[in-house]
């Protein structure tokens, strides 16, 4: 089963940009639909993009569309969000998960996830 790490998380002020980017350990990340997700504090965890294993299709939330990009390197075994225009409450911990056979929005479909990392803006 695939690993993950992200990294690339801080303390920002509104209106900043910020690339997080997620490891995957593996012969096999080619194969996995990659998610991003958040949950800020006292909150439900959120669905933020997911990228299909070739990169042809993206999906976004509705509170990051036009702002985020989700992208992929296959050969480097990593997956990007590259977050800019940021808001106060994008303020959260962002994963990254991975499945198989399909994007999807649903956290509950992801069978591998990283540990998280810590993304607060400021105003």
């Amino acid at each position: 089963q695939v690993q993950l790490v992200e990294s690339g998380g801080g303390l920002v002020q509104a209106g900043d940009s910020l690339r997080l980017s997620c490891a995957a350990s593996g012969r096999t990340f080619s194969s996995y639909y990659m998610g991003w997700f958040r949950q800020a504090p006292g909150k439900e965890r959120e669905f933020v993009a997911t990228i299909s294993w070739g990169g042809g299709i993206r999906r976004y939330g509705d509170s990051v569309k036009g702002r985020f990009t989700i992208a992929r390197d296959n050969a480097k075994n990593t997956v990007y969000l590259q977050m800019n225009s940021l808001k106060l409450e994008d303020t959260a911990v962002y994963y990254c998960a991975a499945k198989s056979g399909s994007t999807s929005v649903s956290a509950g479909e992801y069978i591998a996830w990283g540990q998280g990392t810590q993304v607060t803006v400021s105003s």
